[in-house]
């Protein structure tokens, strides 16, 4: 623990955990992975500048304790009681924090679509699907409406596979602000 730190193996463990519930013991735990999320975590990569600038918080510590809360935000409800702290706290919000939040938006709406990864480069959005091609979520619901979203607005988004991933491609995508609008196209 003390190699790794305590959060990181919490981390571990609860993987572990997780892992036995799905393999040597899925009967008894039935129930709950029918429950479970497909995805756990979603990965964003981009070119934007998503941060909370020096000049809005100064201190170091502050900032890194920010970061942390906002990483455990699971709800708009705590994305919006976190926004409200910052203008408390520091005043109008800065546009690369504005950004910053709503890639948090953006985040949770991709783990609910059914992407691990999300990338906005370069004026494209890439969602890619859960790598596992066996997973249950090629059956479900989720992905049966990011088909039938395919299928009535295919100028809207091209689905491709690379590297043996299924990927999801918007195009253009000049914001974070769009990013949203095109998820929102999918959840409805």
């Amino acid at each position: 623990i003390s190699d790794i730190g305590f959060d990181m193996y919490q981390k571990i463990i609860a993987e572990a955990v997780q892992e036995l519930k799905e393999t040597e013991f899925k009967e008894l735990f039935k129930e709950e992975n029918a429950q479970r999320p497909f995805v756990q975590d979603c990965a964003i990569e981009t070119d934007l500048e998503l941060v909370l600038p020096d000049n809005y918080v100064n201190d170091v510590t502050e900032r890194i304790a920010l970061y942390k809360e906002l990483d455990d935000s699971e709800t708009e409800e705590d994305l919006q009681k976190f926004q409200e702290h910052l203008i408390d706290r520091f005043g109008p919000i800065p546009k690369q924090t504005n950004d910053l939040l709503d890639t948090m938006r953006l985040r949770k709406m991709a783990k609910d679509i059914g992407f691990e990864k999300l990338v906005l480069k370069s004026e494209t959005l890439i969602g890619t699907f859960v790598a596992d091609q066996k997973s249950p979520y090629y059956q479900s619901d989720k992905f049966t409406r990011v088909l039938n979203f395919i299928q009535t607005q295919p100028r809207a988004a091209k689905m491709e596979e690379r590297n043996n991933k299924l990927r999801l491609v918007f195009k253009p995508v000049l914001s974070v602000q769009q990013a949203i609008e095109k998820l929102n196209l999918i959840l409805g």
